[in-house]
């Protein structure tokens, strides 16, 4: 993405800053209105599929470094996907190929592989597409090249500049896409070229999991469902207000600004019963100072409701093309905040 058009973080402060509290005031009451539309259809989804068996049991000869909180998020990204009939466990025992099943993965944002290396471990896959701009050591490519018949292909390219329909060796695979890594403008970049240019050779989009995260970095240029934002009222100033805004929920570390809080949803459920998370006072003056009077929990519910505004503009952005696609939260906030996944297929 261009520099010259990026929106930063003082940016956005800037315009929050520069809204009268009556403004701020409205925008706070479009959130909360929508928010109380969208966050009913977020169910927990938490799930250790049976495939991933070995790796979770530690089974598998892992020579790269991995964190257990690492191994139980990717495996309930592709128990979702499981879930949802886009991924089927592999059968060794059977000598020929269900030919409805997925045979190539591209991993968005793929740093080191590791999300690919467990779906190809535990899933068959046998063609495999890294996209990832910047060079990392300690990848999974070596331990995946190892693999008798599977093909891997690193692509070092920025997603925005990455044309699924150029790759040749995918034209009529079906595939899933996966990406857990994808902060912030990344994931609207990711859809798009998933679903937007989609011709008789294209590859076959079979189901997709992508785990939502940096918010604060969201850009309207790039958001791939401004009509939604807009029918809601919002107009792309606010888009980016609202972005900054999803940087209170969450740490620069990926942590909860709220230690201790297992719960998003009981979270915004014990700040109704106190009365927070409703900013109503407009007899302040300066947005400064309305600010800075906003509760550690106040500002952190407010955070959670963005980021779940934004992620539902991209679910029906999905669904509108074709998709039976939803929002669920993939593992517990205690193991990370981040934790909502838009799953499709």
């Amino acid at each position: 993405m261009g520099s010259c058009s990026l929106v930063t973080s003082e940016m956005k402060r800037n315009l929050l800053y520069s809204m009268s509290v009556s403004k701020f005031l409205q925008l706070i009451k479009k959130i909360e209105d929508v928010h109380g539309g969208i966050c009913k259809d977020i169910e927990d989804s938490y799930l250790s599929p049976e495939a991933c068996n070995i790796w979770f049991n530690k089974e598998v000869d892992r020579k790269i470094p991995f964190q257990e909180k690492h191994v139980l998020q990717q495996g309930s990204i592709l128990g979702n996907l499981e879930k949802i009939g886009a991924l089927m466990k592999c059968n060794k025992n059977v000598e020929e190929k269900d030919h409805k099943n997925v045979s190539a993965v591209v991993e968005f944002g793929a740093g080191r592989g590791y999300l690919t290396q467990m779906l190809a471990d535990c899933y068959g896959i046998e063609k495999v597409y890294l996209v990832e701009r910047k060079s990392y050591k300690l990848k999974a490519d070596r331990s995946l090249r190892q693999k008798e018949n599977l093909v891997l292909e690193r692509m070092r390219i920025d997603i925005e500049d990455f044309n699924l329909n150029a790759v040749e060796s995918l034209h009529g695979v079906p595939y899933v896409a996966v990406g857990k890594h994808l902060c912030g403008p990344a994931t609207d970049l990711s859809l798009r070229c998933c679903l937007s240019r989609q011709d008789g050779e294209s590859p076959v989009l079979k189901g997709l999991a992508i785990a939502t995260c940096c918010h604060h970095l969201c850009q309207w240029k790039s958001y791939i469902n401004k009509e939604y934002i807009l029918s809601l009222g919002i107009s792309k100033d606010e888009f980016h207000i609202i972005s900054s805004f999803t940087s209170w929920a969450v740490d620069d570390d990926h942590g909860s600004n709220l230690p201790g809080v297992d719960d998003i949803d009981l979270l915004v459920s014990n700040a109704k019963e106190e009365g927070e998370g409703e900013v109503r006072d407009d007899s302040l003056s300066s947005m400064e100072e309305v600010v800075k009077k906003m509760k550690p929990m106040e500002r952190a519910v407010l955070g959670f409701k963005c980021k779940q505004i934004i992620d539902a503009g991209r679910m029906k952005w999905v669904k509108k093309h074709g998709l039976d696609s939803k929002l669920v939260k993939y593992i517990p906030a205690s193991i990370s905040p981040e934790n909502t996944l838009l799953v499709a297929g």
